[in-house]
Order: C-alpha cells, then structure tokens, then sequence
C-alpha cells in the first residue's frame, strides 16, 4: 500500500473514531442502546488495534516485514501495552483519567506514531 493512502486510512480512522464516540448521544437510562454499537466498535479497533499497528509499521518494514498474522497478534498487543503505559502516565499525572483525557491523548499517540510511520515508509525502496 502507498505510504499516504495508508497515512490517510489511519488519519480518517482517527477521526471518525473521536467524531462517532464525541457526537453519538448516550441515553442515561440505558447500558446498551442500538446507537451505541458504532462507538463502541470504533472505540475498541481505535484501543485495541490502530496504535500496535502503528507501532509495527515502524518497527517492521522493508527486510524485516512481518506475515500478516503475526502483524495482528502483535498489533493488538502492542496496543494494549501503549494503553495501558498512557493510562499510566495519566494517572500518574496532574491531568488524571478522564474521558477527554483518554481519548485526546490517544489520538495524539496515534497521529505522532502514525506519521513516524508514513516517513519511515516513505524511506522504504521498494514502495
């Protein structure tokens, strides 16, 4: 894939991600509603996939790319540890955990990895 189809694929995610989780309304009265299945199916790949991925695209390209399942396995877990070191610093920081917090510094994690990753794809010979 090109280097800035893929940097846009990331970036419009990232995007619709925050717009579905920030202008869905959620009802007060009820803990599942039909509304909420696109937010919470954005917001899980946006936690549990898109800033391994990004990861893996930096660490893994060129010589040393990985097979497609391997790609995955490590790009949820990877997500997982980067969540859980910002839940960390955020904790752990005058800001805390909250919603906005959570959710605009994993943007920002993900547009900072993201566009390492599409400079060091566009190093790459042989895209």
């Amino acid at each position: 894939m090109k280097p800035l189809k893929w940097l846009a694929i990331i970036l419009i995610f990232t995007a619709l991600t925050l717009l579905v989780t920030y202008l869905l309304p959620v009802p007060s009265d009820a803990v599942f509603s039909y509304n909420l299945i696109p937010r919470y199916i954005f917001s899980f790949t946006f936690i549990a996939f898109i800033p391994g991925y990004c990861l893996v695209t930096i660490l893994f390209t060129g010589k040393n790319k990985l097979d497609l399942l391997e790609e995955l396995v490590l790009s949820v877990a990877l997500s997982f540890g980067l969540t859980g070191l910002l839940g960390l610093f955020l904790g752990l920081s005058p800001i805390g955990i909250n919603f906005t917090s959570v959710t605009g510094s994993l943007s920002l994690l993900v547009l900072v990895l993201a566009i390492i990753a599409y400079m060091r794809k566009l190093r790459e010979p042989n895209t």
